[in-house]
């Protein structure tokens, strides 16, 4: 039975099936009976939070536990989160329906960094106190974890405990230490915090220091509590097969935006792209059996229903058994008119066997990542894709029936000139050409689409020391790149990003502490969804940055010393700074080089265009 309350907001709000719960595959237990209660937060809508794969598999292994319950939440709409505050209903699961400092703890996954203020909104929206320093026993853990928490400084001061790596371990063992606290009768928080700071790759905030120099820049992190180390090093699985995959999804009621049954076959990459941070965050590539992947996406279709089976992983097409896999999924899915696709497919290893079995039902869509528009700049960033893979590739699709194809690129990269932006739209151009070159079904006409992302320099990667582009030059490439494509084919079409949000995202990637009293200030100026375009307000953003005299420009728009102590410094996640500065300087050479012009230096040494400048003792300015 619903609550008064929650039944008069639903009567209101557009879409009530993001907020009533009941799916198919939801977990219900006796409250009375657990000995522990997790909420497992997604800072952003249903239909998005619904499409992570991460919250099924993490769902699913902490209510393997009879006396421990995880339940969901999400952040709600806008009309909803209007509602509840006008009807002062505070944030609850969608199990249970208890509000969250029901809970003994409230876990938030972080997938991106423009949902950090959706946070502060669902902290708000269910009265929890939003610093950790404010909240004591009486209070749930807010525990944090996911991709982002590999430099979570700028929201560190809000939670209790954040993960760094891979969870399927450590959040039960977080788990365990709540559930023996309690049935000792309960310990201090600061004792809890130590206990849980045992676990492999736990970070807690309060534990450590952060000191400054006067220009900014970090001076130093150091541990402020006895045994706790002064570098937390990430958690790993060393065995994926230890871990088989969920099969039993909660099927939404309201269509996820991926709204299919999702395997995950590897974990990692062995590609090396010097500008991928997921690639570089979950080293070393593991891969599951085929005869375990294909016994779990059986039972998972089964369970749910589903008619698509999604082959996840950074890059499917590396997984060893994947010939295997497919045949074996091919013995069943047709029966089931089960569609089988690979959404991470690589230019270099596409074939024909590829696509004859994955489009045994139907097809999907075709998206490869080129990255970068000359082969120059593909060699600065480590993306091994020629030209003729390129071709060889689309010769493929075409010739099996396709006649559109998204080409993804980003714009921003290091020693990026207009002739790479160029350089993309010849290459949609030559995709174009090669469909009419390829026999085709007569009548269709070819559609090539241009997808552009800004590119913003992140932690743990190689590309970490460079300066992102300014809102001004990622403008002016993007209006380049519209006029080069119109000039070309009107068979070309092309979509890019707001320069804006990536600027904000490229802020809090490399940020400090110093920012969560700006993200907070911003939270209280209506500042929330601000992936969302309608939503995001750049300039209550920008004048929050001014009044609480922070400066934005200083994180992600100068380069950072090579020896420089960063935000992150603290944080291991298994690639060594040294490797990290090797990449950087292969990428230098990777390119041509020309003498620094820069009025502010004029260094007169060679160095990657765009990057920092030297001095001539050959240590960073």
């Amino acid at each position: 039975m619903f609550d008064p309350k929650l039944k008069e907001a639903l009567g209101r709000v557009q879409k009530p099936g993001r907020y009533t719960g009941g799916e198919p595959g939801s977990v219900y237990k006796e409250k009375e009976k657990m000995d522990v209660r997790f909420a497992f937060c997604f800072p952003d809508t249903y239909e998005v939070g619904m499409s992570f794969l991460g919250e099924k598999i993490l769902y699913e292994l902490l209510n393997s536990h009879e006396n421990w319950w995880c339940e969901r939440a999400f952040m709600p709409w806008l009309d909803m989160k209007a509602e509840m505050e006008r009807l002062d209903l505070p944030l609850y699961t969608m199990e249970s329906k208890d509000p969250l400092t029901a809970f003994d703890a409230v876990g938030f996954t972080l997938q991106y960094e423009l949902s950090y203020t959706n946070i502060l909104a669902m902290l708000d929206l269910a009265h929890i106190p939003f610093y950790a320093k404010d909240r004591d026993e009486s209070w749930p853990l807010i525990v944090a974890g996911g991709p982002c928490a590999c430099n979570s400084e700028p929201i560190a001061d809000f939670f209790d405990v954040i993960q760094l790596g891979e969870g399927e371990n450590q959040l039960p063992g977080i788990c365990a230490e709540i559930e023996k606290a309690k049935k000792e009768g309960g310990v201090p928080k600061k004792e809890l915090l130590r206990r849980i700071a045992k676990i492999p790759g736990i970070y807690i905030p309060a534990f450590y220091d952060v000191d400054y120099y006067e220009d900014g820049r970090v001076k130093s992190i150091t541990p402020n509590e006895p045994g706790i180390p002064a570098v937390i090093t990430k958690a790993i699985i060393k065995d994926l097969n230890d871990f088989a995959p969920p099969t039993n999804f909660v099927v939404p009621m309201v269509g996820a935006i991926q709204d299919r049954a999702s395997i995950e076959v590897l974990r990692g990459c062995v590609r090396g792209c010097r500008f991928c941070q997921a690639g570089f965050l979950y080293r070393p590539m593991r891969q599951r059996d085929a005869n375990l992947l294909n016994k779990a996406a059986q039972d998972l279709c089964a369970n749910t229903g589903y008619e698509e089976l999604s082959l996840s992983s950074l890059s499917t097409s590396d997984h060893s058994q994947l010939e295997e896999l497919l045949d074996d999924l091919n013995e069943w899915a047709p029966e089931e008119h089960v569609s089988l696709s690979l959404p991470s497919l690589r230019m270099d290893n596409f074939s024909q066997s590829l696509i004859e079995k994955t489009t045994k039902v139907r097809k999907s869509g075709l998206t490869f990542a080129a990255e970068a528009g000359t082969q120059r700049l593909r060699d600065v960033i480590n993306k091994n894709v020629t030209w003729d893979e390129i071709e060889k590739t689309c010769s493929i699709a075409f010739a099996n029936g396709y006649s559109s194809v998204k080409l993804y690129f980003m714009m921003g990269l290091p020693t990026e000139t207009m002739e790479d932006i160029e350089g993309i739209a010849e290459t949609a151009q030559k995709v174009v050409d090669l469909y009419y070159n390829t026999p085709h079904a007569k009548g269709r006409g070819v559609q090539v689409t241009i997808s552009c992302s800004c590119f913003v320099p992140k932690p743990h990667t190689p590309f970490q020391f460079v300066p992102m582009d300014t809102e001004e030059m990622l403008r002016e490439k993007q209006k380049h790149l519209v006029e080069c494509a119109r000039a070309r084919s009107r068979k070309i079409k092309v979509n890019y990003h707001d320069s804006k949000t990536s600027f904000l995202e490229g802020v809090f990637a490399k940020g400090d502490r110093r920012l969560a009293p700006v993200i907070l200030e911003a939270y209280k100026r209506g500042c929330y969804f601000d992936g969302w375009d309608e939503c995001f307000r750049y300039d209550t953003w920008m004048q929050t940055f001014e009044d609480l005299g922070v400066d934005p420009f200083f994180y992600c728009q100068r380069p950072i010393g090579l020896d420089e102590v960063t935000p992150w410094s603290h944080m291991d996640y298994g690639v060594t700074h040294e490797y990290l500065v090797r990449e950087y300087q292969k990428a230098l050479a990777a390119q041509t080089t020309q003498p620094c012009n820069r009025a502010c230096h004029g260094c007169g040494a060679n160095h990657l265009l765009g990057g920092p400048c030297f001095d001539y003792s050959q240590n960073l300015v």
